[in-house]
């Protein structure tokens, strides 16, 4: 960790929590957070709003020049296409390949680009792949087709919420279930167990936590990828589907692009909630490594972000962040102050609240 980092602290103990929660009225609310800091200890529990919308709003009144910055990236796409074509150009070159080379470049080319992939649908799930929202959903699914699993749709309606309700009980699926936080301790081991099943948390907690009904552009999703799957295998085989698919999986483990899983927003620093990182490993993945200033300017897409932070450097200078994604698994792993109940969670929404959310399928629109 770089500035403002040195020598993680830890966070507001629960009780201090606890205390200002019994402080207040008890209104329904109040109750819920109570009952909450009882039954989910583990987590570190905040009851104030967004944690970025005052930023935004301060950066905007010191530079107003800022506003140009934001709209889609017409080159996001292009990009996108380059990843499907090294995708495919190694299947080609695989085919007859022996076992061990084909175990190399699945953990190291196809795993690289099926972390990245989900990061181009990312930027079209802010609209920052096309003018056009029709353009950017569809632009999603093909980025989706070389991972062999289908994801984009179903990624969107959640990523959305996780913006604008960061930390929300129950509506962001993007902080671990307390089960997780009870079964995979602090131990070293426990939590590369933890960090060894991440697609699966991923995949299958918004299921269990959030569940939404199925809508058109997620069967248009699972379509395309069941059809792009079935040529995958009339080509290369179950091999070639293989390689895809675990190269998915592989990304999102122990290699280097996955440490943007645990930098973004675990807490390795007093009361910091989101952490930016500004290495190399920003242009494989369409910048994402820029959280902070990303959560600020939602709409800013990928490639301007470096300029977002230049433009607004006494905002976002002096915030920890780090420069190596590698080290963020290796400290997840050694801290034993560390485990995946190291978020901060909020209640700010009624039970009544966030089931007219879910009735409604969301704030995504069908």
């Amino acid at each position: 960790m770089a500035k403002g980092g040195e020598g993680a602290k830890r966070p507001p103990a629960v009780d201090d929590a606890a205390k200002s929660v019994s402080e207040m009225p008890k209104t329904e609310l109040a109750l819920k957070q109570e009952l909450l800091l009882k039954t989910e200890p583990g987590f570190y529990w905040r009851q104030d709003g967004d944690p970025h919308a005052l930023r935004t709003k301060q950066i905007l009144i010191a530079h107003p020049e800022v506003n140009k910055l934001m709209g889609h990236d017409p080159m996001t796409k292009w990009k996108l296409f380059v990843y499907f074509g090294i995708q495919f150009a190694s299947l080609e070159i695989l085919i007859g390949a022996p076992w061990y080379v084909w175990a190399f470049c699945c953990c190291t080319i196809c795993a690289t680009m099926n972390n990245s992939l989900p990061l181009a649908f990312h930027e079209m799930s802010h609209n920052l792949g096309a003018k056009k929202m029709w353009h950017n959903r569809i632009l999603a699914i093909i980025s989706n087709l070389p991972m062999a699993i289908p994801a984009a749709s179903t990624f969107r309606r959640y990523h959305i919420e996780h913006h604008k309700f960061q930390g929300e009980h129950i509506v962001d699926v993007d902080i671990p279930s307390n089960w997780e936080g009870q079964v995979f301790t602090a131990n070293t081991i426990s939590k590369a167990i933890w960090m060894f099943f991440q697609p699966a948390w991923y995949s299958l907690r918004p299921l269990v936590m959030n569940p939404k009904d199925v809508t058109f552009w997620e069967l248009a999703n699972y379509a395309a990828s069941i059809a792009f799957d079935v040529l995958l295998y009339s080509r290369y085989g179950i091999s070639g589907l293989l390689y895809l698919a675990i190269g998915s999986l592989v990304g999102m483990q122990f290699h280097p692009t996955a440490g943007h899983f645990i930098s973004e927003h675990f807490i390795f620093h007093d009361n910091q909630e989101t952490y930016s990182y500004y290495g190399p490993l920003n242009w494989l993945t369409f910048h994402v490594g820029y959280h902070n200033e990303h959560h600020d300017f939602p709409y800013v897409t990928g490639k301007n972000l470096h300029k977002l932070r230049l433009a607004a450097p006494e905002f976002y200078d002096t915030l920890p962040h780090y420069h190596s994604w590698a080290k963020v698994l290796i400290d997840f792993l050694m801290d034993e102050n560390l485990s995946p109940f190291s978020r901060f969670k909020r209640a700010t929404m009624l039970d009544s609240e966030v089931k007219e959310l879910q009735a409604k399928g969301g704030l995504v629109p069908r």
